[in-house]
C-alpha cells in the first residue's frame, strides 16, 4: 500500500458489471480533478486468442481444463509488479489486448494480440485496475482500496449469456459450456477474492431466476436490490446515516451492510467512493 501513489482495483468475473464502477470512478476522477493511471486486466492474460485456443486444446488432451480465470492463464506476477512497483515510485510497465478490429486500426496489432510491454503512470494521481484479478493473493498488500461487483451467481449467468450470445455472436450452447469449463478456476480463484475486498457491490434480482439458461431477459435495475457491504466502515469513514437520507429507498440489514434499489447503484457508487477517493488524494499531500 501507498500513501503517495495509491491503488485502486475494482475486481470481477466476466459480465459482472465492473464497467458501472469504472464509470463511477471516472465521475469522481473528473470532479476531483485526478489524472489517474488505467490499466485492464486483460493485458494481463498469459496468451493471446489463437494460442489460448492451442493451449486449451494441449491442456484438454491431458483431461484438464484451461479458463482465463486461472493462474496458468495469467501473469498474477505482473499484476504484483506493477501495484508494488506503482505504490513505490508512481509508475510501472502494462500493455494492451486488443479486442477487435476497431481496436487493432488503433494500436496497429491484430485483433486478438498484445501491445508491447510499455511504461505506464508518469505524471499520474493514482492507478485504476478494473479486471478479473484485482483482489488474487499476489497482489492485496500492494492496493489500497480494493472493490468487488459481485452480481448473485445466477444473474451473473444471465448477464453472460445475454452478452455473449446478442452482443458475440456465440450459440447459447458454447457459452454454457464456457461456464462449465470456468468452473473450477471460478471457485478457486474468482469468489476468494471477496473475502477481501474493502467493498463489495452485489446485485440480487427479484424475479425468478431458477434456471439461468432459459432466461428469457436480464432482469431490470427496478428488478433487483443492490447489497453493499463494506468491510471496515469505521477505516473508511462510512456514514451510513447520511447515506441512507440521500439514499431512497435504502435500510441497513447488517452493521456494515446497506440495501437499496439497483436503479441507485451509481449513485450509490459515488456517495461512497467520492469522499474515499478524496481522503486518498489529500492524504497524498
Amino acid at each position: 500500500m501507498s500513501v503517495k501513489h495509491p491503488v485502486i482495483s475494482v475486481t470481477g468475473s466476466s459480465g459482472a458489471g465492473t464497467s458501472t464502477a469504472k464509470v463511477a470512478l471516472e465521475h469522481i476522477f473528473r470532479r476531483e480533478k485526478i489524472t489517474p493511471a488505467i490499466v485492464e486486466g486483460d493485458c494481463f492474460h498469459k496468451y493471446g486468442r489463437i494460442e489460448f485456443k492451442e493451449k486449451a486444446k494441449e491442456f484438454e488432451a491431458a483431461g484438464k481444463r484451461l479458463s482465463h480465470f486461472s493462474d496458468e492463464a495469467n501473469l498474477f506476477g505482473k499484476i504484483a509488479e506493477l501495484f508494488k512497483g506503482y505504490g513505490e515510485e508512481g509508475k510501472g510497465k502494462a500493455r494492451t489486448y486488443v479486442h477487435d478490429d476497431e481496436e487493432a486500426k488503433v494500436y496497429g496489432v491484430d485483433s486478438g494480440k498484445f501491445t508491447d510491454w510499455r511504461d505506464i503512470g508518469e505524471g499520474s494521481d493514482l492507478l485504476f485496475y478494473e479486471g478479473l484479478h484485482g483482489g488474487v493473493e499476489e497482489v492485496r498488500p500492494y492496493v489500497d482500496l480494493m472493490m468487488g461487483i459481485v452480481p448473485v451467481v445466477n444473474l451473473e449467468w444471465i448477464q453472460k449469456v445475454h452478452r455473449d450470445t446478442e452482443m458475440r455472436g456465440y450459440s447459447a450452447e458454447a457459452v454454457v459450456d464456457n461456464i462449465l469449463s470456468r468452473m473450477h478456476d471460478y471457485v478457486h480463484f474468482i469468489t476468494p477474492q471477496f473475502t477481501h475486498t474493502d467493498i463489495n457491490f452485489q446485485r440480487v434480482p427479484l424475479v425468478d431466476t431458477s434456471n439461468p439458461f432459459v432466461a428469457r431477459d436480464v432482469p431490470t435495475p427496478d428488478e433487483s436490490l443492490m447489497v453493499i457491504r463494506i468491510r471496515n466502515p469505521q477505516k473508511w469513514g462510512v456514514d451510513f446515516p447520511w447515506l441512507l437520507s440521500m439514499l431512497n429507498g435504502s435500510f441497513m440489514s447488517r452493521r456494515n451492510t446497506i440495501v437499496l434499489p439497483s436503479s441507485k447503484m451509481l449513485l450509490a457508487m459515488e456517495l461512497i467512493l467520492a469522499p474515499i477517493v478524496h481522503d486518498l488524494m489529500e492524504n497524498r499531500k
